[in-house]
Parts: C-alpha cells; sequence; structure tokens
C-alpha cells in the first residue's frame, strides 16, 4: 500500500508529506484547493507525462516520492527481479521523479536510475486512479478480458491455452524453419554436392593441421641436419679423384716422413736426442697416425649420423602437400582449417536435409496441425467457462448498479472471436464490456455510451464485485460521486467503505456522505504566505472533521443544524 507520498515544488505546492494509512482515506476540500495538483503529482511518480509547467514558480525542479509497502509474493518483484533491482527483503519500494525547469524528467526505483517505462510498469502494480476521465482502462476493452478472468475464469484453463499457444507457434516457427532450410538447400543443391565430395575426399580431421604443422616442421629440421653431414662428409670424402682429401694427405705426408728414418740395415743409434731431428721425425709421424686415426673416426661418425638423419624426402612432400590443400579448403570456405570438420558436418547435415526433407516436412506439419488442434479444445473449453464467468459478473455487476443509481441500466459482456491470426496466448477470444444506459437503447461500448460520472461508478461497481481479487493494493477514486448526492451518495460511501475492507482506497469526494465513512481524512486548503499561494494537506480527527462534513452540508456558513447532521452521518459510518 502507499505509505507516504512526498512532494516538493510543483505547482502550488512547496512543501508536502502525508503519511497514509490502510483502510479508506477521503480527501476534501473547497473546489481549486489543489486537490487536482495533489493527483497530479502523485502521477508524475507513477511515470505520468511530466512537463515544465508543473515546476513551482521560483524553484529548479520538482520533485515527487511515494512510498509503498508490498509483501513478498506481489507480483512488482519479478518485475524487479527481471532489472536486476531485488530489494531486501520488508524493504519498501520507493518511487521517485524529479523534473526540471525544461521539462526534462529522471526517474528512480529504490534510489536506483530507471526508465519511465519501467517506472510505469512498476506503478501499475501498486496503484490504480479513477477518475472523472481517466477510468484505469475501464473504457479500453483492451482491459476487459483481463477483468472478467480475474472474476472467475479458472487459472488452469487459462495457462493451458497459454501452453498450447506456445508449443503450437514454436511448431510452426520450426516448420517454417525447415522449409527454409530445405528451399535454401535446393536452390544451392549442385554446389552442396560438389562441397561435400570435395571436402568428403580431403577427410578433415580434427586438430590435424597442427599435427601436419608439426611433422612438417620436424622434417625440414631433419633435412637441414642431414644436408649439413653431408657437406661434413663431403670435405673429408671427396668423391672428386683429382682432390685427394685430408686423409690422403695424411697418408702421403706420413710416407714422405718415412723416408728421413733410418733404413733397417743402418747400424742402432746411440742414445736418442729428444731434440734431435729423428726424434722430432718421430714424433711428427706419430701425430700424423693420430690425425689419420680421428680423422677415420670423424667419417665413421658421420657416416652414422647420416645414416640416423636420412630423410625422406617423400614423406615431407606428402605433409606438405596435406598441409596446404587443407589451407586452400579453409580459404575457399572463409574459415579456419580446425573448423572443417564441423562444416563438412553440417553440409552433410544440410544434404540429408535436402535428401529426406520432405518426410520431415510431413512430420512437422502433422505437428502443427495436431498443436493447433490441442489449442483450439483449450480454447473451447476456456470459452465455456468465460461465457460462465460472463453471466455471473453481469449479475453481480446489475445488483451493485441499481444503489448506485445506475438501476436503468443494463450491463453485458460479449466474446467475440478473433480471426485466426490474432489468436493469442489469452485465447481466441476478446471481451467487450457494454452498456445500455437507458431502456430500449442497444447495449454499445462504455466508453461511447457511458458518461464520465457513470464510468466512475461502473468501476466502482466493478472492484466491489472484484474486490480482493487483484494484486494491486492501492486505489485512488478522484470523485466518483461527481453529480449524485443523498441515497446514491451513501451507496457510494458504502461500497468505497467495503472495497477498503481488502485494500487501501484514497477518495476524492465532495460528498459528505462519502467522506464521514473515511477511516482517515485529509482537508486540503489553499493558504497565502509571504504573497505566495500554497496548497497544504491537513489531516482532520475529532472536531476538525466535524466541521468540514458539516462545511460540505452547509456551504461556507456552518449551522448548529449542519453539524448536527454531521454528528449523525459519522455516527452511522
Amino acid at each position: 500500500m502507499l505509505t507516504l507520498l512526498s512532494i516538493r515544488d510543483v505547482v502550488l505546492i512547496e512543501k508536502l508529506d502525508l503519511a497514509l494509512q490502510p483502510g479508506l482515506t477521503v480527501l476534501t476540500g473547497e473546489t481549486g484547493a489543489g486537490k487536482s495538483i495533489l493527483l497530479d503529482s502523485l502521477g508524475l511518480a507513477l511515470g505520468e507525462r511530466s512537463a515544465a509547467s508543473l515546476v513551482r514558480s521560483g524553484s529548479s525542479q520538482a520533485s515527487v516520492t511515494a512510498c509503498f509497502e508490498i509483501g513478498p509474493d506481489h507480483p512488482l518483484h519479478a518485475l524487479l527481479n527481471e532489472q536486476g533491482m531485488v530489494p531486501e527483503p520488508g524493504e519498501p519500494v520507493v518511487l521517485r521523479r524529479i523534473v526540471t525547469m525544461d521539462g526534462r524528467s529522471r526517474a528512480y526505483i529504490n534510489d536506483q536510475p530507471v526508465g519511465v517505462g519501467l517506472l510505469r510498469r512498476a506503478a501499475a502494480l501498486l496503484i490504480e486512479i479513477q477518475g472523472q476521465h481517466e477510468q484505469m482502462g475501464l473504457a479500453d476493452p483492451g482491459t476487459h478480458l483481463d477483468l472478467l478472468d480475474a472474476y472467475g475464469t479458472p487459472p488452469k484453463l487459462r495457462e493451458a491455452v497459454a501452453r498450447h499457444y506456445r508449443v503450437w507457434i514454436e511448431t510452426t516457427a520450426s516448420l517454417a524453419a525447415a522449409r527454409a532450410r530445405l528451399e535454401e538447400a535446393a536452390r544451392e543443391e549442385d554446389w552442396l554436392r560438389n562441397a561435400v565430395q570435395d571436402l568428403t575426399a580431403l577427410a578433415p580431421q580434427e586438430d590435424e593441421e597442427a599435427a601436419l604443422a608439426g611433422t612438417r616442421q620436424a622434417l625440414q629440421q631433419n633435412e637441414r641436419r642431414g644436408e649439413a653431414i653431408a657437406a661434413a662428409l663431403a670435405e673429408i670424402t671427396p668423391r672428386d679423384r683429382r682432390n685427394q682429401g685430408p686423409a690422403a694427405a695424411l697418408r702421403n705426408a706420413s710416407r714422405a716422413l718415412q723416408r728421413l728414418l733410418p733404413s733397417p740395415s743402418d747400424p742402432p743409434p746411440g742414445e736418442a736426442d729428444p731434440a734431435s731431428p729423428q726424434a722430432r721425425t718421430q714424433a711428427a709421424l706419430a701425430a700424423l697416425d693420430h690425425a689419420e686415426e680421428a680423422l677415420a673416426e670423424a667419417e665413421t661418425l658421420l657416416d652414422r649420423l647420416a645414416s640416423d638423419s636420412e630423410a625422406d624426402p617423400r614423406l615431407l612432400e606428402q605433409t606438405e602437400e596435406r598441409l596446404f590443400a587443407l589451407r586452400a579448403a579453409a580459404r575457399k570456405h572463409g574459415i579456419a582449417v580446425v573448423e572443417l570438420p564441423v562444416l563438412l558436418a553440417e553440409l552433410q547435415s544440410r544434404l540429408a536435409s535436402l535428401e529426406d526433407g520432405n518426410a520431415q516436412l510431413g512430420a512437422l506439419e502433422q505437428a502443427v496441425t495436431a498443436a493447433r488442434i490441442a489449442y483450439e479444445n483449450a480454447c473451447a473449453s476456456l470459452s465455456t467457462a468465460r461465457t460462465a464467468s460472463a453471466r455471473r459478473l453481469e449479475t453481480a455487476l446489475t445488483a451493485e448498479l441499481r444503489p448506485l443509481r445506475l438501476e436503468r441500466a443494463r450491463f453485458s459482456i460479449a466474446l467475440p472471436k478473433l480471426a485466426p491470426e490474432a489468436w493469442n496466448l489469452r485465447g481466441a477470444e476478446q471481451a467487450s464490456f457494454l452498456i445500455a444506459a437507458n431502456p430500449g437503447q442497444d447495449p454499445g461500448p462504455l466508453a461511447k455510451v457511458a458518461s464520465g460520472g457513470e464510468l466512475s461508478r461502473l468501476m466502482l461497481a466493478m472492484k466491489v464485485v472484484l474486490a480482493g481479487r487483484s494484486a494491486v493494493p492501492t486505489l485512488i477514486f478522484d470523485e466518483v460521486d461527481s453529480g449524485v448526492g443523498g441515497a446514491t451518495a451513501a451507496a457510494i460511501g458504502d461500497r468505497l467503505a467495503a472495497i477498503a475492507q481488502d485494500v487501501q482506497v484514497l477518495v476524492v469526494t465532495h460528498s459528505p456522505q462519502v467522506a464521514a465513512r473515511g477511516d482517515a481524512h485529509l482537508r486540503i486548503s489553499k493558504h497565502v504566505a509571504r504573497d505566495r499561494t500554497e496548497t497544504r494537506a491537513e489531516p482532520l480527527d475529532g472536531r476538525a472533521r466535524r466541521e468540514e462534513i458539516a462545511r460540505m452540508l452547509a456551504g461556507e456558513t456552518i449551522t448548529e443544524a449542519a453539524r448536527a447532521a454531521a454528528d449523525s452521518l459519522l455516527g452511522a459510518a
């Protein structure tokens, strides 16, 4: 319910804070005191259109804050959760609107900036305003089906219709998508078959590119290593006969030095001198022998390396051919190589769909037909229940209209069928509230037949009948008693009090009979202070409330008879 309304600098209101209670709160005051400004201010917080003219003269901006308390199961929680705005348990919901001098506005929910559209959606779940010219959609046929369903249409039937509708729509969408895929595949059949044939022949494997690239790199490294070993072997074992190579040179050098050594027939030498030419020749021969042995060992090692590193040029060629073929195919289709297996599977699926598409379409067409029949059957059951609910609502509303001075009016509900293309989650029909204001007249749409006052009383009767069945916790009636008095005004007051047993009700009234039924009473008045006019709201109790009701009865001059009548009304309330 609405617990606090705080207004700053709106037209004639400089500062106003209204603490509101459950039950029925009446707002009274002389004509022009500012009751409409109060409702316009509340409308700002509820997301209605803003205007620079609402900003109080001399102020830079106007602001309105409305605080609501709601239960843990209220539908507003779901809306806020969708927006990531989860209120703390027990935390009030605060709607705020600020309007600047240039007419621009900012909206907030629980101090978080929001769009005006979201503010309006949240407000629609919290409060309804019923006025002479704004009947909260009663004159709009688009709201009638919801009102009828709220009265007594079984929720299970509505849920079944919505469920079957979703299945029908989803199945229809699947059929349309299948047809589109089949048509597209048929248009590109030749290309599709060639692509599948080429990719099937290529047979790309998962992660094959990385494996081939690694193999190619290893083979290239092995080839370079073999080339280096072959070059080394070529240097120490030349194949050109004109170039004997280092081994032959070592042997020739050794034979030349052998000639410097004494022959076996020469007498043995004495003690060898290490510095003698013979000793140095022997050392040189030994070094040549070691060099020849080392060279032979190096040749043996290089032969073994060459054997181990022998490259298979055909394997490298095959690897590169495979890798380049995969990359060429990927470029052709505008994808990465790693995606080729997925593409092949997709193209094969599309080709298979093309080949057996007619069978799939047949199955989907049968599913669509079955889903539509199930939806139509659910709609038929719902329509039967709605028809029964409509007759009960007609009877209940007719009973409520008599004491509201609409006893000659005839209320009826039509349930015209919708065209198949207009079928929706709520069924295959719409509801239309009709009224014949006078005997002999044909019933017509409320907006064309009923006056503003009649619409207000119709909505009041509707709220009495639907009391407790709506999630909206606060109702506001603006001059619902306009143009009536006496017993009719008393009947209106009784019904407002009855509604207030289930929800919070605020009513702007000029009727003392209605004002006397209030659980709380606020008097709206206009004052001049510091050469400026201000609108104020004053809570009334006891004697002050008696005086206000007496004023409403007697006018400007309050008589004792008016006070006695006020006492009578308050005593009867």
